[in-house]
């Protein structure tokens, strides 16, 4: 049995599960302004890149639950493995900046959709100030206290 919110069979709700369709994933990924799918590692892993640098990484063809890796801010990173058995240090990746999510369909959806934006952000963050103008980007501003 699956507990996530969202409405019984959507779309949405099997992606993140893991089970649904890999092609939800896919797509959302290459939702994010100049994002391409690469395959360095042969055609079993999908790496997800942003003007040459990688913000996921994942094996669209495995058996669910799918597993996806994402960039995060170290200590966000070490909070959201304390918080949820589905986020692991990044599987041979660097697990300081690195979290493998297993899409196992107990993370809310927003917060997989947040985690997978802010992989995105942190490395076009990275990227020149023209690269950044060129996707149409700009940094969030600081939330006030």
């Amino acid at each position: 049995m699956l507990v996530c919110g969202g409405a019984i069979n959507s779309p949405q709700l099997l992606m993140l599960s893991g089970i649904g369709p890999a092609d939800e994933l896919r797509r959302h990924l290459l939702s994010f302004p100049g994002a391409e799918e690469t395959f360095p590692f042969g055609p079993a892993t999908s790496v997800f890149k942003v003007r040459g640098k990688m913000f996921a990484l994942t094996q669209l063809s495995a058996e669910p639950p799918r597993r996806v890796s994402l960039k995060c801010e170290p200590q966000l990173a070490e909070a959201l493995r304390e918080t949820h058995a589905a986020v692991l240090p990044g599987y041979h990746l660097n697990k300081r900046h690195w979290n493998t999510v297993v899409l196992d369909g107990t993370l809310p959806e927003a917060l997989l959709q947040d985690m997978m934006e802010d992989s995105y952000d942190l490395v076009v963050s990275g990227l020149s100030k023209a690269h950044q103008r060129e996707l149409g980007w700009a940094p969030a501003a600081p939330e006030q206290g």
